[in-house]
């Protein structure tokens, strides 16, 4: 799984920090490719940018269909009937990407874990329970996967982590009340929050997103 990723480098120098970046359900590692040069981040910020694709599987929403999913969505509802051995398989593999960012000279408190809707949830379930401090979590149209669990194996190393969370107030896929929902949890075990709302926004990303996104990234890893 480590080495089953598309890999963009940023900047003048060799890269000190990473993005490990993950997909939504059906897409691929090449789905958000395009925003690299998008976010025109300072140069002087050496980012390795990480797009990993999914696992193959059925999905039962979609009929049964197998595409790239970080684990299976059961019902339209997608806060019941959660996947929870799929979505713990899937963070395993987010810590195997982690890990092998650190061996290649990455530190790991300057690795960021960013996703789309599914992607998102499994940044935002892996990243908190990470055992070692991150560098940020980037949760764009999603929500918080598992949450009962939370309390209870949540990482100390990762209390104070940033945490960017964007969501299109016009969201069919992921309804806007689950992000509304993450965010009062997240706000409640007193996580630090940057929450933008997009106005009108279905379940995309939006220019002024990407600006939010390059204007985070740049502050914590500057």
């Amino acid at each position: 799984m480590a080495d089953d990723a598309l890999i963009i480098e940023t900047g003048v120098h060799a890269p000190d920090a990473a993005v490990i970046w993950l997909h939504g359900l059906g897409a691929d590692g090449h789905d958000f490719e395009p925003i690299v040069p998008e976010l025109r981040l300072d140069p002087g910020i050496s980012v390795r940018f990480v797009f990993p694709h999914a696992p193959m599987m059925p999905v039962t929403i979609n009929q049964g269909f197998v595409m790239r999913a970080w684990y299976d969505i059961r019902a339209a509802d997608i806060g019941a009937e959660q996947d929870e051995k799929g979505i713990r398989a899937s963070a395993e593999l987010i810590d195997e990407l982690v890990t092998s960012q650190v061996e290649q000279g990455i530190a790991v408190e300057r690795i960021v874990l960013a996703g789309f809707s599914q992607g998102g949830a499994i940044a935002l379930h892996a990243g908190l329970r990470y055992s070692q401090r991150l560098a940020g979590i980037i949760a764009l149209s999603t929500y918080l996967p598992l949450a009962e669990s939370l309390d209870a194996e949540r990482s100390g190393a990762n209390i104070d982590v940033p945490i960017l969370i964007g969501h299109g107030s016009a969201d069919p896929v992921v309804p806007i009340d689950l992000a509304h929902a993450t965010r009062a949890q997240l706000e409640a075990l007193e996580y630090e929050i940057q929450w933008h709302e997009y106005k009108g926004m279905p379940h995309s990303v939006c220019e002024q997103e990407i600006f939010h996104i390059a204007e985070w990234l740049e502050t914590i890893l500057s």
